[in-house]
Order: structure tokens, then sequence, then C-alpha cells
């Protein structure tokens, strides 16, 4: 190393050195804060915030406070890092990645420098700086050219990590952070191939929002809705490494059976559907047989209400109030909302004739006649209560009920495909299923308007039907959303046709749909493979580019027998765990028992993902299942995660477990790209005539 290096290495070193101390300095001040609240409870409310406030400011040594800086042609110079860092005069000495000002670092070029003259990265080992890369923007020798590529960004991109999830924030590209800085009132689509980065997108652009707009989404909030649990375990680990943990998570199927904070359980799934049954009742049709299920409950008056009031009768002739329900129904309103409005315009109606025979009544007068029992008694007839899960219940038990309401939208094959077999007796006793909670959701927003957050990140959109686009757009009704997906992964046999459709589902037609389509994940010689499927899944979609400078590895390993199979699979994962980074062993949902078994015996510590990953992590001696390297993954778990080493254990198999062909060779495709740096796969079954060629 020359002395001019070393000089420079140090020189960023002593300014990282500075930022720790004056780190640990604000969180001193925090902590030396005395807690004086008007009263108990506000006392340990602002004892609480102060404490988060001091754990947030906590240094990290295996981190560095920043990962890069920019010199300007003011003479400003910017640190920028994952959060705020300044010194005891509040000055600045690290900013936050999602400041303004550092949006330069990330999409300043030779061809725009945003007053930019240098921006240097920093190469980082265990919390230290061991290099660093300038890149002189004002430099104009090479006009014209390509832009060199910054080994210390490539080497980031490509460095193995310790889980199957990692933030993205030192390597944002200009097109993802773009993306990531869109204002909060436009909603985004992206449609990103495998490795794009666009989960990490999704979760970055959440972050800055909270940051860009926190008053106004402290009070809306913010969510984001991904495939599975194990996806969602990931994302929590991710996003208070970006500074922010105030963002709920879930699933669609979590979304629809809890209340709108999520602390509540409303409805306990016990059923399932076969595929048929369960994507007729996600079908888009049927959110018209539940409003008409829903509004026809109010009849058409017919009977006066006669009100007595002291010595005097008031009579409404029931024309009028059919006059008044009439209008209460084209109003727009939801049905509980418009069945509150129907007594206080009752009482209005007989408010008129109050005054027409010489009364003076009052707004008292009016609430009291609304609340009366006559009131009260014509309006439950005429505009009864409903009960969603009373009415869903009727339609599935009934077959006249429900061809009453869905003649002329489902034949009578589909009727007769969504009534019970063998109906409960009682609706307590209901065994109902997945897609039954989703119908729930969407009669109980048909009563009363579901809250709205401020925005919703919504990944792996491409599976979801129209009815749970329905239930997760209504959570952001008068927000916006970014919509992540990949329409050539889409592994359901109601996955989406076209970003269009999913837009209009969710109530978000104006959104705008950009594409990413340069791979950072992905390596070159595994994403050529896995694209092999593209034209049998998705045939208007072209192959992503990869950009890893590592071509990574492919290996393909045929075994003759089951024996050999596990061979095969055993070295393989021994040989990933002498190389540094994670390992997800892909098998089929059917096997991973078996599998999980085999590893156990031959002494490899691991965890398992999916429904059977509670009973097996205990077999593991480590504490934490997630502090593994090697997970066993069902193939329908994979969506979402990513691991340094990939191993694929019957490519056949996990194709031959989804419902049709297609869906199966999306599943296919989805577990050949979940590998960083190595792809193997194992079989012993020949493999699908598309990845045989």
């Amino acid at each position: 190393m020359s002395a001019a290096l070393d000089d420079v290495l140090g020189s960023e070193q002593d300014y990282l050195a500075r930022a720790r101390a004056d780190l640990e300095m604000m969180r001193q001040q925090v902590l030396s804060l005395d807690v004086q609240g008007g009263n108990e409870v506000s006392a340990q409310y602002l004892s609480a915030a102060l404490y988060h406030r001091a754990q947030a400011l906590r240094d990290d040594p295996g981190t560095t406070l920043f990962f890069g800086r920019t010199d300007h042609d003011n003479g400003n110079r910017w640190y920028v890092g994952r959060r705020h860092v300044a010194d005891p005069k509040g000055d600045p000495v690290v900013i936050d990645w999602r400041a303004e000002v550092a949006k330069a670092f990330y999409q300043a070029s030779r061809n725009d420098r945003m007053s930019v003259q240098k921006r240097r990265r920093f190469g980082i080992e265990q919390g230290t700086i061991t290099a660093y890369e300038d890149e002189v923007l004002t430099d104009t020798a090479s006009e014209g050219e390509p832009e060199k590529k910054s080994q210390i960004l490539a080497h980031e991109i490509e460095r193995p990590r310790a889980g199957p999830m990692r933030d993205i924030v030192a390597t944002i590209q200009p097109e993802q952070d773009v993306i990531v800085r869109a204002d909060i009132d436009t909603s985004v689509c992206i449609q990103g191939a495998p490795g794009t980065g666009k989960t990490a997108v999704g979760l970055h652009r959440a972050a800055w929002l909270l940051y860009a707009f926190r008053d106004r989404l402290a009070r809306s909030g913010v969510l984001v809705v991904g495939p599975n649990e194990s996806f969602l375990e990931h994302v929590n680990a991710v996003l208070p490494s970006l500074g922010e943990a105030q963002v709920r998570h879930a699933t669609v199927e979590q979304l629809v059976v809890t209340s709108p904070g999520g602390a509540e359980v409303l409805l306990t799934v016990k059923g399932s559907d076969t595929p048929a049954v369960t994507g007729l009742k996600g079908d888009a049709r049927m959110a018209e047989v539940l409003r008409r299920a829903v509004w026809a409950g109010v009849t058409k008056p017919v009977d006066a209400l006669v009100l007595p009031r002291g010595a005097r009768k008031y009579r409404v002739p029931g024309y009028q109030i059919a006059e008044i329900v009439e209008e209460l129904k084209n109003r727009g309103v939801r049905y509980a909302a418009a069945k509150d409005m129907l007594p206080q315009r009752i009482s209005h109606a007989v408010l008129l004739m109050m005054e027409e025979a010489g009364d003076s009544p009052d707004d008292r007068v009016q609430d009291a006649v609304a609340r009366s029992r006559e009131v009260k008694k014509y309006a439950d007839t005429v505009w009864p209560a409903v009960d969603p899960k009373k009415l869903l219940f009727s339609l599935l038990s009934d077959p006249q009920v429900l061809a009453r309401h869905a003649e002329g939208i489902l034949t009578d094959a589909e009727q007769k495909l969504l009534i019970w077999e063998k109906p409960s007796r009682t609706v307590g006793s209901a065994k109902w299923s997945q897609a039954d909670a989703v119908l729930i959701d969407e009669m109980t927003d048909l009563t009363r308007r579901s809250p709205s957050m401020g925005h919703v990140v919504l990944d792996e959109a491409q599976d979801l039907s129209p009815m749970q686009l329905r239930a997760v757009g209504r959570r952001c009704s008068t927000g916006s959303m970014t919509v992540l997906g990949d329409i050539a992964q889409g592994t359901t046999p109601w996955a989406t046709p076209s970003w269009e459709v999913t837009l209009e589902h969710l109530g978000q037609v104006g959104a705008v749909i950009d594409e990413l389509d340069r791979g950072f994940r992905v390596p070159d010689a595994v994403i050529r493979y896995a694209a092999r499927l593209l034209p049998s899944i998705a045939p208007g979609l072209n192959a992503p580019t990869s950009v890893r400078d590592s071509p990574g590895s492919l290996r393909i390993l045929p075994a003759q027998d089951e024996g050999e199979r596990w061979t095969l699979v055993e070295t393989s994962v021994r040989e990933a765990l002498a190389e540094l980074g994670s390992i997800g062993l892909i098998v089929p949902d059917s096997q991973v028992l078996a599998v999980a078994a085999q590893l156990r015996d031959a002494g490899i510590e691991h965890s398992v993902l999916g429904p059977h990953g509670a009973e097996l992590d205990g077999a593991c001696d480590a504490p934490d299942p997630l502090s593994l390297r090697v997970s066993v993954v069902p193939a329908t778990t994979a969506k979402g995660l990513e691991y340094d080493w990939v191993i694929v254990l019957e490519p056949t198999t996990i194709a031959a477990e989804e419902p049709d062909e297609r869906t199966g060779l999306r599943r296919l495709y989805v577990v050949l790209t979940r590998a960083v740096t190595g792809l193997t796969v194992v079989h012993s079954e020949p493999l699908p005539e598309v990845l045989a060629r």
C-alpha cells in the first residue's frame, strides 16, 4: 500500500472514529434526560420513547456509520450512511441516506453531476474501512464512453451474506433510487425479474416515505404485505437496519382475519377448499354477488310510520320513506352508514310536519325522534343490520339463497361448486376457509368502510386473486401503493395476466408501471439456465440481464437412484459450508420431513422454513434458527428469499406438485432464481424437457 493511499485510509478511519464518538454522545444525551411527564401515564410513555430512542442510537461495531461520500462544487462534503449523526454543535457528521442531499450519491453521473465533483465509495470489512474508490464526475476526458464499473460496488453486491435477505442501501442503483424516492401521492407498479432488487426497493421506499413524510404517515401508517411468514421474518430484519421499525407487515391471509391494527383475531380459519373452489371464490365476479346479497336486505317501505308525540300523532307516508330509502341507496355510502342515516332522515321529515303544525323543534328534538322506539323499529324493519358471517353462511349453505343473488353472474355449475356439501349447523361451528375469510372481509367493507393506510407495499402481487387484491386495495383507498412482482413468477392458477388488470382490482388504475430488468442478485449462468423456462411460462417477457462481474456457478448433478441422490445432496451442502454465505436447500414440499431427517442424521445443523419449521427447528442445538447457515426450504416457501448457495432437489417433482403445468414451471422458475453465488441441481428423475435441452 502506498503512503498516499495509507494516509487517505487513515484519515477516513479517523473520521469514522469521530462519527462513532459523536453517535455515542447523542446516545448519552438521551440517557441523561430527566423523565418529567405531567402524570404517571405520560411519564411511562415518555420513558419508553426515550428508551427506544437510546436503543436506536446504539452503534454496531460490525458495520460502519457511512458507506460513501460526495464532494460538491460549493465545497460541501457529505458522508452518506444509514442514519444521521451530528457533532456537539449540531452540525451533520453523517447524513441519512434518505435525506434529499444524499440523492446525489445515488443518481449523480457525468451527464448530470448534480453539483458533485467526486463520489467516493468505501470498502468495508467488519466495521473497518479497508478500501476506497473515487469517481471524478468532472472528468470529461472519456465523454461518450460507458462509465467505469465500481469494483467496490460490485464486491458489495456479490459479497456473501449472513441471512436470506439484506438491505441494499449501499448499492442502490439510479433507476432503483428514482422509484424509492417517488412522491408519496404516486402509486408505482414494478415488474421486476428475479434478482433486480424489486423487494428491497419496496422496503427502501417504505423507509424513505416514513422519513420524508413522517408526520403524515405517523397518523395513517405504512403496511408491507408479503407472500408468507418466512418472507415477513426477513422483512422484519431489514427495515430496522434502514432506520424504521414502526411498519406493520402481514400476509394477505393475516390481513383479512385480524383487526385494522392487527392486534385482534376476528376470524379463525379451520377449513380448506379445493383449487377449483378457491379460484371461484377469488373471482372478481364474487364482488357483485356479495354486493347484491348485502343490499338485498333493504326493503321498499309500504306502510306509513305513525309517531305519537304528546297529544299528537305524526304520520309519514310509506311512499315518502321509500324515496328517502332510495336516495340513501344511491348515495354511494356503505350499507351500515346509510342505515345509520335513515332514522335521522325520517326524523327530519317528522320535524317538517311539526313546524307546519306550528311547533319550533330544535336539534335535540330531532335526535330524540330519531332515537324513539317507533322510528328505530321501523328503520330496522326496512333496513336490517347485516352480519357478514351469517350472510356468507346462508350463501354457502342454501342453494336458493345463492341462486337469488348470483343469477346472471355465476353459472348453475359454478353455484353448485360453491355450496358446501355438508354445511355446519350454526355460524359459530362453520369451518371457514382462507378464501371465505376474503369474502367476509369484502362484505365487512360493504357494510362499513375499511380504515385506509397512508401507504401499502405489496410484494409478489402477481399471485393474488382479484378478491385478494381488492382486500389489499381497500387498505389504502385514500393512500398510495408500491406494487411489486414478476408475471413470470405467478405460481397460482389465478395469477394475474397483466399489471393493468392487477391495478384495476387494487383500485390504483393511475399507478405508474415501471420495469427493472438489470439483475444484480442472480449470476449470469443461473439466470440464463432459468430463462429457458420463460417461453413456456411468460412468452411476452424478455430474460433479465445480469450485471454481475462474476458469472456464478451452475452444476447439474444427475443421480442413478435415491441413495446416490442423497449422497450428492450431502456432498453439495458440505461443499457450500466450506465457502462463505448462506445455503438454501430447496426441496419439494412432500420431501421436507425426509430431507430434514437425513440432514439431522448426517450431523448437519439446519433450520426448516414453512409449516414444519416450528416442530423441526427444535431438533437443532443453535439457539436461533436464523443463525444457522443451512435452511431447508419447501418449494412453495422459496418465493422472495435469496441464498448465496442454492441446492435444488428434484425439479420435476417440484413442478409436478402444482395443479397445472404452467404453474408448476413458474414455481420452478422461482426456485431456480434464488441463488446469489451458485446453483446446484440434484435429480434422479428426468429434468423437464425445457431444461434438458
